[in-house]
């Protein structure tokens, strides 16, 4: 389900990395994972899918890491949570050295941790969060981090129904008030995914979908991270997270 499609250059990483910098940030962060082939997403994580990890019960492939998120947030939205890999030993092991097999950019807002939301624990996922999934160096840099260092196979843009920034950016944008200055940057982030073709609470959820699917692709034209699309060790995916039922559906 990832895109190729071109978007502004956000990040400014090239493929000429000072070996020093790329030998410290693995001192940092220790972790490999191997890399596998892209799915195509339809509306919704399946159903009747199930896990399919990999080596040592880790998901390596961009497959395996949907289908292990798709079964967190079904045990999570029945329920049934597991809180996986927080036991003693589990904490020792990670000590050493992380593998994390997918990347979750979500939104800041309480109601939506992502290692909730698919009922993931310990080193399973990279998650960074910043209101409204907007990106800056910052972000780039920490997804870029988990796809070039730690080799992780999947980055899931994870959007939520009443989105505040969305709805803030929405707001801003029909009575042209400005906002506190470090919201008035999120808002004009989010301003380009406004869809102007739908009125009132359904301009808000459309532009929640459209922000998602608009960061996804910017995501997925960022150099280092098309190539290893390309190359399919990579998925970027959008998806939507609804307060109502707790269900993640995938955005096409």
């Amino acid at each position: 389900m990832s895109s190729n499609t071109h978007a502004p250059n956000v990040n400014p990483m090239r493929d000429g990395a000072a070996p020093s910098r790329r030998a410290l940030l693995r001192t940092a962060v220790a972790g490999t994972a191997a890399a596998g082939s892209v799915l195509a997403l339809g509306p919704a994580f399946p159903a009747s899918a199930a896990p399919s990890p990999g080596t040592a019960g880790r998901p390596t492939t961009p497959r395996q890491a949907l289908r292990e998120l798709e079964a967190g947030n079904r045990r999570w939205r029945t329920l049934r949570e597991e809180h996986p890999h927080e036991s003693p030993s589990t904490r020792l092991r990670l000590a050493t050295g992380q593998h994390p097999f997918a990347v979750v950019l979500g939104c800041v807002d309480s109601r939506v941790p992502p290692e909730l939301v698919f009922d993931q624990g310990l080193g399973d996922l990279l998650t960074v969060r910043s209101a409204g999934e907007v990106l800056d160096e910052a972000v780039l840099g920490s997804i870029a981090y988990g796809v070039l260092e730690l080799a992780v196979p999947l980055v899931l843009v994870l959007g939520h129904q009443s989105c505040g920034a969305v709805g803030a950016a929405v707001h801003a944008d029909e009575t042209g008030g400005r906002l506190p200055a470090h919201i008035q940057y999120l808002a004009d982030q989010i301003r380009p995914s406004i869809d102007h073709a739908q009125q009132g609470d359904a301009r808000v959820a459309a532009t929640i979908d459209a922000h998602a699917r608009r960061t996804r692709d910017r995501l997925a034209a960022e150099p280092d991270l098309a190539r290893a699309v390309s190359a399919g060790r990579l998925v970027v995916a959008a998806a939507r997270y609804d307060l109502r039922d707790q269900r993640v559906r995938t955005l096409v």
